[in-house]
């Protein structure tokens, strides 16, 4: 996942007034997401516009397909960039946003009392993506099949307020802080390291080596949430021989912190 980032003017981040939350499938924040930064900004902020609790167009292709638009002064306010940055964030995105694709890895059925590799699904969080150059917006036509972990949830979802993550200024921060939600009523994360890399979007490389994974993602990550989000996190590699089979995350919001209100 590429790590790489316009953004470079930043201002303090502003304190939204209506708070706005991402609240995704469980399925879903579980999923390897292929988004840069700037563009995982915009879709989460497009993500926490949607009514999560509002029913999901069924059939999907036969409905109305919910569209959101935003625009450069709304990406600017909510992560604290300026108005230049944040143009060219949008624009930057607009270009590769309908390429991007989610990538699902769903359990197959054994066979001969042997499991099988898990099922690979592929598929785009959206279908359109306009973009406005001279008025500085773009606007997302949501890919129909991915409606139902966005939208109609009643159990099985994850949800964070958006301000835990506008300070963050890499991809795998975010990624790990959407995992660790996932599992915040009990303050402690395990993945097997194959569905931690899937989620992380992990290169080959970095999958090759768990040492890379730790120095380029996991290290990272939890220093940034740990600075720019105030938690206390403890990770754990678990072996079986010589070899990472999962990880273990313990976490906590740290009492002393006061960057944001307790989510």
């Amino acid at each position: 996942m590429a790590e790489k980032s316009l953004e470079t003017g930043r201002k303090q981040p502003a304190v939204s007034q209506h708070d706005p939350k991402v609240t995704m499938s469980n399925a879903l924040v579980r999923a390897g997401h292929g988004l840069t930064l700037a563009e995982k900004r915009i879709v989460m902020l497009a993500v926490s516009k949607l009514d999560s609790r509002a029913p999901a167009p069924v059939p999907a292709r036969l409905s109305p397909v919910p569209r959101t638009k935003i625009t450069a002064a709304e990406y600017a306010e909510t992560f604290g960039v300026d108005a230049n940055t944040a143009y060219e964030a949008l624009q930057e995105a607009a270009k590769n946003l309908f390429e991007r694709k989610i990538t699902f890895f769903e359990p197959a059925y054994t066979r001969a009392g042997k499991p099988l590799k898990a099922i690979r699904n592929d598929m785009r969080w959206v279908g359109r993506c306009k973009y406005h150059e001279n008025e500085a917006w773009v606007e997302l036509s949501w890919w129909p099949d991915l409606l139902p972990s966005l939208m109609g949830l009643k159990k099985q979802f994850t949800t964070y307020k958006l301000q835990q993550a506008n300070a963050l200024r890499s991809a795998y921060s975010w990624r790990l802080l959407e995992l660790l939600m996932h599992y915040k009523s009990s303050g402690t994360a395990e993945y097997t390291i194959e569905d931690f890399c899937a989620s992380m979007d992990a290169t080959e490389k970095q999958k090759a080596n768990f040492n890379n994974i730790k120095r380029r993602i996991i290290e990272p990550a939890v220093k940034e949430l740990t600075e720019k989000d105030g938690w206390i996190i403890q990770w754990t590699p678990i072996k079986a021989g010589r070899k990472v089979v999962r990880l273990r995350f313990e976490f906590k919001k740290n009492p002393q912190s006061n960057l944001f209100p307790a989510s």
